[in-house]
């Protein structure tokens, strides 16, 4: 048995995969221990899994509910404030828990198990949840502030992509690592993003090849498992009024609306939301934070718009006809899966090149904020009047449902890097992971 130190940094679309996929390296026997932000340590446990915090609620819940980590111009910078302080603390758990028959897999920004390879040799299989960190001058990325134009001369785009790695990327997080790198005795780091914090032994890929096809510049070497769909909540409470709602409408599935974990004003959303189902005609299920606790004493079940706190997408999506969500590639992936249409409203971070990335495999439409009743209306419109599209999304479902098992495929991937891996003898190591465990001389 083999453990498995598994580091999730992120909303909950960056830390639920990595929980499906450490339940299946649970199954094949190994032991997880689950690295993550407090608010995910229920989730954990109820894996089996052994948990060890990253930062405190506090901090978590404060910066999620920053507006600046939503603003597409500052979100990059917000977001490292919070990530920095936590990597010396977290570098010093991963010290703590690692033995000689250890294997770290961490998410984008688990700098800290990166260190961990670096300085000790312990395997590191890194996670590209989605793939617009992986920064290639073949086929760059969308954002919404520096998108590269695919049209121009790759040695543009290349030269480009360096430029943005060393005056953005490297600026923002280069100072802290490398004080940190420093105190470990190691050289600083330059092109953090584009290639230091890719793992040397593998990266993992949890997206299929046609959502992402494989660039030349990608880091090596990486394998694609297909998405790890992954409902860790079990199966969901009766909802009688749901299920009245869903079977209503003369047959017309009502389609779902969803921010996700995206810091808006709900009253505003809602409000865009019941202009477009008034002026398509459509109905619609509205899940939101917002919504009241489902009422079990026989209330009347609303003829146009449900509000829910939370239903998992994997029941729900099946019964709809179109999802409206914000774009997150996991959100995404469960849409596919139900081979139903997708109107995307990205905000920020990889929101926008999953919008991308959905329109270019024929199941989707992209819209850009702010939300407006007409424009949603009109997106609506086209996704479900438009055969080639639910065409598209048949195909879709039909695929995954043929693929692998996304979490499956990445645990063999995971366990490839179990026998045999180069590690420094313990009798080695022992005394820098003391000293580095203690807080002295690091």
């Amino acid at each position: 048995m083999t453990k498995v130190i598994i580091t999730a940094i992120g909303s909950a679309g960056d830390v639920h995969p990595l929980l499906g996929i450490g339940a299946a390296l649970a199954a094949r026997g190994h032991e997880i221990v689950f690295c993550s932000h407090p608010p995910f340590e229920a989730a954990a446990r109820r894996q089996g899994f052994a948990f060890r915090p990253i930062g405190t609620a506090d901090e978590y819940a404060a910066a999620m509910a920053n507006p600046a980590l939503w603003n597409p111009r500052t979100s990059f910078r917000t977001l490292w404030a919070v990530i920095a302080p936590t990597l010396l603390p977290h570098f010093q758990t991963l010290v703590s828990l690692t033995d000689d028959d250890t294997i770290l897999v961490g998410t984008l920004w688990a700098f800290s198990a990166r260190l961990m390879q670096e300085l000790y040799r312990v395997p590191l299989v890194s996670v590209q949840v989605s793939p617009s960190t992986l920064l290639s001058a073949h086929a760059p990325p969308t954002h919404p502030r520096l998108t590269i134009p695919r049209g121009l001369p790759l040695v543009v785009k290349s030269a480009l992509l360096r430029v943005i790695e060393r005056q953005v990327l490297d600026k923002v997080c280069g100072p802290a690592l490398n004080t940190l790198r420093a105190q470990l005795r190691l050289k600083p780091a330059t092109r953090i993003f584009g290639q230091w914090l890719h793992s040397t032994d593998g990266v993992l890929c949890l997206f299929p090849e046609w959502f992402a096809r494989p660039q030349p510049d990608w880091p090596t070497p990486h394998r694609l498992s297909g998405f790890p769909l992954f409902n860790e909540m079990g199966e969901p409470a009766p909802d009688p009024q749901l299920d009245e709602f869903l079977a209503a409408g003369a047959g017309e599935r009502p389609v779902v609306f969803t921010p996700g974990s995206t810091l808006i004003d709900h009253g505003r959303y809602e409000d865009a939301v019941r202009g477009a189902l008034r002026e398509s005609g459509l109905r619609g299920v509205l899940l939101t934070s917002q919504a009241p606790e489902p009422d079990d004493a026989g209330s009347s079940v609303p003829s146009v718009l449900l509000k829910r706190r939370y239903v998992p997408l994997q029941t729900l999506l099946p019964r709809c006809r179109a999802l409206v969500h914000h774009g997150g590639i996991g959100t995404a992936a469960l849409a596919y899966a139900a081979g139903i249409a997708q109107v995307v409203t990205p905000f920020a971070h990889d929101q926008f090149d999953n919008a991308q990335r959905v329109v270019a495999s024929g199941c989707g439409v992209r819209l850009d904020g702010p939300l407006h009743a007409q424009a949603l209306a009109r997106a609506l419109k086209q996704v479900l009047g438009d055969p080639s599209i639910a065409t598209q999304c048949g195909r879709m479902r039909d695929q995954l449902a043929a693929s692998p098992n996304g979490c499956e495929a990445a645990a063999r991937f995971i366990e490839g890097f179990m026998r045999g891996g180069a590690r420094v003898p313990s009798r080695e190591r022992v005394p820098i992971f003391a000293m580095a465990a203690s807080g002295h001389g690091v």
